[in-house]
């Protein structure tokens, strides 16, 4: 075991308290004119791994920022991917019940507040990031628009939506993959970077590639997840994608295939990162972990 492996489960949980605190002061100490819409915005961003803002601190430690800097990017991405679950546990989506453990906002709360809570934490992002007067602003501001919006994680909800119960093969199910999960891990890479350097730097490519790789590999393992995995270790219904008759990797490939697909990608993610050096190694270390976890 290398001194990074034994780094990171430290590193992760240091980066998890480090957002979970961040998100905490959000909530703390403001007058609420909705109290019941701010109780529901803050029941959808409690608990999970954490993964994208673990992402936008790695990659912009790599590059040389502080985590004081990538504080309120991290918190940007972490908005809108709470958001963003938010409506696509609504009956409308997915119609699921359980997420990270506990009843999903349209349950816990009812329909309507949930649609406006996952309306609210996406404004929320925008705000903090517009107020954080940086270098390369406007940059961060496209960057996850981008991935939030048409050209991103709603363009992959549309297309998640028209597969449901269709024919599919992998190279269809990839680019829904891209979109609706893959795009956001790329943003958040790109969010670290930008804190760091300008978009012209040369390991911007690097790391695109990487988080391109790493995104569909992370959903891939998902995928897996959904069959192998139960309902309490995973904090949400187990099988829903069966149940919900989507096209999946294990589906279409078989278990083993789909494991062999994301190593293939975990592959590509870590040659991406050859250009880095030794200051790509946590990130190297975080991919072999977002397709080897078991939640």
């Amino acid at each position: 075991m290398t001194t990074e492996s034994v780094a990171l489960p430290l590193r992760l949980s240091a980066d998890r308290a480090r957002i979970d605190a961040e998100l905490d002061a959000l909530f703390a100490h403001r007058d609420m004119p909705a109290e019941r819409l701010e109780a529901a915005m803050r029941h959808a961003v409690t608990g999970g791994k954490r993964l994208r803002p673990v992402l936008v601190y790695g990659a912009g430690r790599a590059l040389g920022a502080s985590d004081d800097d990538l504080d309120v990017a991290a918190l940007a991405v972490e908005l809108i991917h709470a958001y963003s679950l938010v409506h696509d546990d609504l009956p409308a989506m997915d119609d699921d019940d359980l997420r990270r453990g506990r009843p999903t906002v349209h349950r816990a709360f009812d329909e309507a507040t949930a649609i406006l809570a996952g309306d609210a934490l996406q404004a929320l992002a925008f705000e903090l990031l517009a107020d954080a007067a940086r270098p390369r602003l406007a940059a961060m501001i496209r960057t996850l628009a981008q991935a939030a919006g048409r050209d991103g994680m709603v363009a992959g909800q549309a297309l998640d939506i028209d597969a449901v119960g269709e024919a599919s093969d992998v190279e269809t199910l990839a680019t829904v993959h891209r979109y609706k999960t893959g795009a956001l891990i790329r943003a958040a890479v790109r969010l670290g970077a930008l804190t760091a350097v300008d978009e012209s730097d040369p390991r911007m490519a690097a790391l695109d590639a990487y988080a391109a790789a790493i995104g569909l590999a992370f959903q891939i393992h998902d995928d897996v997840l959904d069959v192998t995995g139960d309902t309490f270790t995973l904090g949400k219904t187990s099988g829903a994608d069966a149940a919900h008759d989507k096209p999946t990797y294990p589906a279409l490939l078989g278990l083993d295939g789909a494991r062999a697909r994301a190593r293939e990608l975990l592959d590509e993610a870590l040659a991406a990162l050859a250009p880095l050096g030794e200051a790509g190694v946590p990130l190297a270390e975080l991919a072999k972990y977002m397709i080897e976890r078991d939640y």
